[in-house]
C-alpha cells in the first residue's frame, strides 16, 4: 500500500517543485490544479477565484468550532534561474543526498507542501480545531502579489472576514547568534515603496565636459543614499527582538545589544557589530535602494534627464511622506532632483496582536526543545502585508529544523536552491501541532 502523500511531504515538494511557476509569466494554473485535486480528494472543500485564469488562487477550508479562522497562506510562484548554474536541473525536484532539489524549495513551495500536508493529515485525522483553518495557495507573490493576495484582498474581502490571525512566510527557521540558536518568528514586516527620482540638467554636447549636468546630480545623489543611513527609528517589534537575543547573550554582549535600543548610539554601535549588523541595520532604519538608470541616448550628448528607480522599505507606521523628508534631509542640495512615489504597499502600522505567538512558539519547541524562539521584524515583504489591510494579524512560520552548515538565506533565490527532506517533515509535524492545538487554550 502506498504511503499517503501527506506522510510523504518532501515527496510533495518534489511534485510542486517540477511545475515550472516562473514569474513572470506565471503560469501557476497547473500547480494549483495538482494541490486542488489532493484536497478535494481528502474531502476539503476548495474554492478558485482568479483575475487571470491561467493565475488562479486556492481556497481550501478545514471547517472548525465557533472561534475565529486562522489563515495558512503560501505562494506557488517562483523566481526565474537564468544565468545561474545549478548542480541539478532546477525543476526536477531532485531528491539528493538528503536534500529536495529545485527553485522554490525553501522560497516558497516548501512552506506550500508543508501547509497542505498538514492540512490533509488533519483532514484524515479528523481533527477539529476550535476554528476553521482556511488555507490560501497563491499566484504571484514574487512580482507584487497583484493578481495573488492583492487582488483577493481587494475584490473577496469577504472570504477573510472571520479570519483573526493568517500564517505565512517567512520565520521559523534557525538564526544562529553568539552560538544560541535562535528561531525567528515574524510578527511584523517592512511596507513596499517604490519611488522614482528624475534628475534634470542642461544637456549639450559630450565634447564639451559638464560637471554641473545631470550626470554629476545622479552620481552626488547616488553617493549621499548609498553612504549615509537614514534616522534610527525603534519599533516595537525590533525592540523585542534585540531584548530577547540581548537576554541569551553575555553580560557584556547583552549591554552592546541593549545598546542599539537608544537612538544616539545605534549607528555607532552597529559599526561595531560585524556581520550580525547587516541583519540588524534594516530593522532599526528605513532604507532606500537605487536600482534602475534610465538615461541618455546617443555616446556623443549629455542627457537632460535621466530617470532613477529606487526600492525603499519603510518600517512599520512610517508615512511616505515621513519617508520622502528623511530622504531629502540625506539628499541635501543636489539640484534637478523630483522624487514620486510610484507605489507603496502600506497600511496604518497597528500595534502588533501577540494572540497567537505562544501557540506557535509551543508547537515549535514540542516538536524541537532546544529552540528559542523570539518575535522578529522582516525586513522584507510578503503577502502578510495584504492580509493586514483586512485587520489580520499575519505571522512569518514556515518552521525549518536546519543543519549549522546550512545557509539558508543565502540560497533563496539562489543557483543550487534546495532543502533538507527532514525539514520538511518537521515543519509539516510543526504546523499539525498548530492546527490540532489552535484555540484549545
Amino acid at each position: 500500500m502506498t504511503t499517503p502523500i501527506h506522510e510523504r511531504p518532501a515527496d510533495l515538494l518534489s511534485e510542486l517543485v517540477r511545475f515550472e511557476t516562473v514569474n513572470p509569466p506565471g503560469g501557476e494554473r497547473a500547480c494549483i490544479e495538482y494541490v486542488d485535486g489532493l484536497l478535494t480528494e481528502a474531502g476539503i472543500a476548495t474554492e478558485t477565484l482568479a483575475a487571470d485564469p491561467e493565475r488562479p488562487n486556492l481556497l481550501a477550508r478545514l471547517p472548525g468550532g465557533d472561534a475565529p479562522t486562522l489563515l495558512l497562506q503560501g505562494h506557488v510562484d517562483v523566481v526565474p534561474t537564468e544565468g545561474q548554474e545549478w548542480d541539478e536541473p532546477p525543476f526536477s525536484g531532485t531528491r539528493k543526498d538528503g536534500f529536495v532539489w529545485g527553485r522554490g524549495t525553501l522560497d516558497m513551495k516548501g512552506g506550500v507542501a508543508m501547509m497542505v500536508a498538514a492540512m490533509l493529515r488533519a483532514a484524515e485525522e479528523g481533527v477539529e480545531p476550535a476554528g476553521d483553518v482556511l488555507l490560501a495557495v497563491l499566484s504571484d507573490e514574487e512580482t507584487g502579489g497583484d493578481v495573488g493576495a492583492r487582488y483577493l484582498v481587494e475584490t473577496h474581502p469577504e472570504r477573510f472576514a472571520d479570519v483573526e490571525y493568517a500564517i505565512g512566510e517567512f520565520g521559523g527557521f534557525p538564526l544562529r547568534i553568539d552560538g544560541t540558536e535562535f528561531y525567528p518568528i515574524q510578527v511584523a514586516e517592512k511596507r513596499v515603496c517604490w519611488l522614482e527620482a528624475t534628475v534634470t540638467g542642461r544637456g549639450g554636447h559630450a565634447s564639451r565636459p559638464q560637471r554641473d549636468g545631470a550626470m554629476h546630480a545622479l552620481g552626488e545623489l547616488l553617493t549621499r543614499l548609498t553612504e549615509q543611513r537614514l534616522p534610527v527609528r525603534i519599533t516595537p517589534p525590533a525592540r523585542e527582538f534585540v531584548e530577547a537575543i540581548a537576554a541569551e547573550a553575555e553580560p557584556e554582549r547583552a549591554e552592546q545589544l541593549r545598546g542599539l535600543l537608544n537612538p544616539e548610539r545605534t549607528d555607532e554601535i552597529l559599526d561595531e557589530l560585524g556581520p550580525v549588523a547587516e541583519r540588524l541595520d534594516p530593522m532599526l532604519h528605513n532604507t532606500v535602494s537605487p536600482t534602475v538608470v534610465d538615461g541618455g541616448g546617443k555616446v556623443n550628448v549629455h542627457p537632460a534627464e535621466i530617470d532613477l528607480r529606487l526600492d525603499a522599505r519603510l518600517l512599520p507606521g512610517v508615512t511616505p511622506e515621513e519617508f520622502l523628508e528623511e530622504v531629502r534631509e540625506v539628499v541635501g542640495d543636489v539640484e534637478g532632483v523630483e522624487f514620486e512615489v510610484t507605489r507603496f504597499d502600506g497600511g496604518e502600522g497597528k500595534r502588533v496582536d501577540m494572540g497567537l505567538f505562544d501557540l506557535l512558539c509551543d508547537s515549535l519547541t514540542e516538536n524541537h526543545p532546544e529552540a528559542v524562539p523570539v518575535p522578529f521584524l522582516l525586513t522584507g515583504a510578503t503577502d502578510g502585508r495584504f492580509f493586514e489591510q483586512l485587520d489580520v494579524q499575519p505571522y512569518g512560520y514556515t518552521p525549518l529544523k536546519l543543519p549549522p552548515t546550512f545557509e539558508f538565506e543565502a540560497l533563496v533565490h539562489a543557483a543550487n536552491e534546495r532543502v533538507p527532506a527532514e525539514a520538511i517533515a518537521f515543519g509539516t509535524d510543526t504546523l499539525s501541532t498548530v492546527i490540532r492545538e489552535y484555540g484549545s487554550a
